[in-house]
């Protein structure tokens, strides 16, 4: 599989990683948006949002879960943004569903 982020999963592409556990991986962003921007992805591969079975209900709590988690631990107790992608027109560019989670700053509406 040509995928990225599971790339990343597997150790192929580094990354700086904030965390890691036998379900997901977090780590920053490359180009990040924010003072705090990193990503929460799963280990297992799922393409889109569109994409998500029944089976994969609390692999998205944990996900969540730990993008609360990290965020804590980065200073953003004040408050942070959680944002997913979901195709072209929802601006996903890799196609491994992933959690940004951007802090630190004060984040405004609509996001653009």
């Amino acid at each position: 599989m040509d995928c990225l982020f599971c790339k990343i999963v597997d150790g192929a592409i580094p990354a700086r990683k904030l965390y890691e556990d036998d379900q997901v991986v977090a780590f920053h962003d490359i180009g990040p948006q924010a003072p705090v921007h990193f990503l929460v992805i799963p280990k297992k591969h799922i393409a889109t949002l569109h994409d998500i079975g029944e089976e994969d209900k609390a692999l998205l709590g944990h996900i969540v879960h730990t993008a609360q988690r990290l965020a804590r631990e980065q200073g953003c107790e004040e408050g942070f943004r959680v944002v997913m992608n979901c195709n072209e027109h929802g601006g996903q560019s890799v196609y491994h569903i992933h959690m940004h989670v951007l802090g630190q700053r004060q984040m405004h509406w609509p996001p653009g």
